[in-house]
């Protein structure tokens, strides 16, 4: 693998020299420098840079400009080899690096933490918090102290969160322990959440900066029990790791319950799983919250979904709620909110609204004002279909945003299904006429249900970017459906011996305990036929354009394409699964990876039209990023590490592309 990667690296070095033999490549030499100080380029996330060097006009020619590797990667299981067991998957680097400094930084899926010269990718120093297993990191986030003095130790500070539930503190420049955190540097994060497997909790994304607190939330298993650790958020002051302030996400004015000495935050809550953002001038921290546990049973609950599937903002002072908005009511479909609450700005009518974008698995985008939680294009409550099991219940409507248009089509019939053959079609009509399938919201029975788009997405964590010149919110979509079943509790040992010999079940399904309710479920991670190919029609994935101004769609094209996916001739279907997001310049150019083939690309922000692709050696499930220092050069940085759920290989490669000399 390494030396097919240099072969590639060699071979964009000599198209650019004999491109630029052919005609001169236009590097501006004027431009704002850029960093990318935070995971989602800004603390209010949008994954936007001021950087202009690299142009629709030059993009063609960036080249190989150096490579990362850490060693931290290994082989497993993936949805293309069969699932049967979390603790036997593949890794998957789903970093964005930040620039901070003049230094880059990321993490491993090993949680070690890197520091990388940005302009050679050359190891300055590593930290290993010695976590002894493998998990995700979505990234780590910097702070600079107000209280030591410049040249002091720990004044740079680079703040990450581990898969053993500790948040840690490090001095930017050496990596090492800022001892006045915590206990020597650390935080212990089960402190709180009473006896639990340690499993069960964990820290995936980087926390959210305002003033000196980082606030943190915590990733919950999913679907294993209703008596998980609890989805408490808190903040931390970055000076020396003491709690101030916590927000148990249960109904208002309702004391949590309580289960011996250890336990202070109520179990089985609505969990912060995603990025967090924040806003300085207003003084508020934004949170997207999940689904309470279990995922497609929630008979249990009664009332504990009250902050479910919301965007809460809570005041940063005190972590009290200022405003909560509810994307989904009596979340039972696993639609929680996947991605960061997006900030920005926008004029509306002759008045600039200080608004936020929420992505959802749904395909849907809430655009909310954030200073109050009113929809800013309007959200009607509109009917959606009844009937869940026995125990449980369904809401009348759920909200559903005027503007911006849903960018999936859930208005998905047994006459829409998609096969490579007409057999293959025809099993997968005869599947969905066999289970319960009436679009966005059909609940989870017995006798199974086709979710549509499947709680991978629609969207997932890698948010949208925001193009704050030209008022463009960039967003990539899934399109692909899952079937959830419900089991009684006394057919669930029956039902893993029918999935363990279904060929395609083996691989692709899942028994899921719940414990706590009166059933398990069987969650297909996927609505495939017997060619193991999605039954929903292509494009399977997509990458859209959203004028904030109005709320219309601008523009919407299939993202990626079946190489690396499907063996040859079926490698140019257009549109595939994908696992990530986009970032934009003020340029005018958008990039993105995340698809199952191996490339990075480039788009025209206006328009969507793919300017170019550069070839990874695995599958970039991750973010880009971009910055320019201030040897005047411009980079974009992207992890190519590989997926479980998308089939793609595990690697441990930081690539930075930039244009020849």
């Amino acid at each position: 693998m390494l030396r097919e990667f240099r072969l590639v690296a060699f071979a964009f070095v000599l198209v650019g020299v004999l491109s630029g033999c052919a005609e001169p490549v236009v590097v501006g030499e004027t431009g704002p420098v850029a960093d990318w100080p935070q995971a989602g380029g800004a603390r209010g996330g949008g994954h936007y840079s001021d950087a202009t060097q690299i142009t629709p006009d030059n993009v063609q020619h960036l080249e190989v400009a150096w490579v990362h590797r850490s060693g931290d990667f290994k082989e497993g299981g993936n949805a293309l080899e069969g699932i049967s067991s979390f603790n036997e998957m593949q890794t998957s680097l789903q970093v964005t690096p930040v620039l901070f400094n003049e230094t880059l930084y990321y993490c491993t899926p090993f949680n070690r933490v890197f520091a990388l010269d940005p302009t050679t990718g050359e190891e300055l120093w590593s930290f290993n918090p010695e976590t002894n297993s493998s998990g995700t990191c979505r990234g780590v986030a910097t702070w600079t102290s107000d209280h030591v003095p410049e040249g002091g130790a720990c004044r740079h500070r680079i703040v990450t969160g581990t898969i053993d539930a500790r948040l840690i503190a490090l001095d930017a420049g050496t990596g090492e322990l800022c001892s006045d955190f915590g206990d020597n540097g650390q935080v212990d994060l089960r402190v709180g959440l009473g006896e639990h497997d340690p499993s069960h909790y964990s820290l995936t994304t980087p926390g959210g900066i305002i003033g000196d607190l980082i606030v943190v939330g915590g990733a919950i298993s999913d679907n294993l029990k209703t008596t998980v650790p609890g989805g408490v958020v808190r903040a931390y002051d970055l000076n020396d790791g003491s709690l101030k302030w916590f927000w148990d996400p249960i109904p208002p004015d309702q004391a949590p319950v309580l289960e011996g000495e250890t336990q202070r935050y109520q179990r089985g809550t609505s969990n912060v799983w995603s990025f967090i953002s924040t806003d300085e001038e207003l003084g508020l921290v934004y949170v997207p919250t999940g689904n309470t546990s279990p995922d497609y049973y929630g008979g249990h609950r009664d009332g504990m979904d009250f902050y479910s599937s919301s965007v809460v903002a809570l005041d940063a002072g005190t972590g009290e709620v200022a405003w909560h908005f509810q994307t989904v009511h009596h979340d039972i479909w696993d639609y929680d909110l996947p991605s960061q609450p997006t900030l920005f700005d926008v004029e509306i009518d002759g008045r600039t609204v200080k608004a936020l974008a929420q992505t959802t698995k749904m395909g849907y985008i809430f655009v909310l004002d954030r200073q109050t939680g009113e929809p800013v294009y309007g959200v009607e409550e509109l009917p959606v279909p009844q009937g869940a099991v026995a125990g449980d219940f369904t809401v009348p409507t759920q909200p559903f945003p005027v503007k911006p248009p849903p960018l999936v089509d859930t208005d998905f019939g047994p006459d829409d299904v998609w096969g490579f053959t007409p057999w293959d079609r025809g099993v997968c009509r005869d599947l969905m006429e066999n289970v319960r399938a009436e679009g966005l919201f059909t609940p989870p029975t017995e006798g199974g249900s086709i979710h549509y788009p499947s709680a991978v997405g629609g969207q997932n964590w890698g948010g949208p970017a925001v193009d704050r010149g030209r008022d463009i919110l960039v967003v990539n979509t899934l399109h692909m459906a899952s079937i959830i079943q419900l089991v009684k509790r006394d057919e669930c040992d029956a039902a893993r011996e029918r999935i363990a010999a279904d060929p395609l079940g083996s691989k692709y399904a899942m028994v899921e305990d719940s414990a706590g309710t009166p059933y398990c479920d069987v969650r297909w991670m996927g609505f495939f036929s017997p060619l193991e190919v999605p039954c929903t029609p292509p494009p399977w994935g997509t990458l859209a354009g959203i004028d904030l101004t109005t709320g219309d769609l601008a523009w919407q094209v299939p993202l990626g394409t079946t190489r690396d996916l499907a063996p040859f001739p079926f490698w140019y279907f257009e549109g595939v699964p994908n696992m990530g997001g986009p970032i934009s310049t003020a340029s005018g150019l958008t990039f993105i990876a995340a698809t199952t083939d191996f490339f990075l690309r480039a788009f025209h922000t206006e328009t969507g039209k793919e300017l170019w692709k550069g070839r990874l050696p695995t599958g970039g499930q991750a973010t880009p990023m971009t910055y320019r220092v201030s040897d005047g050069k411009q980079y974009v940085v992207i992890a190519a590490g590989g997926h479980w759920a998308m089939g793609t290989p595990p690697g441990d490669h930081i690539i930075a592309f930039a244009l020849p000399e």
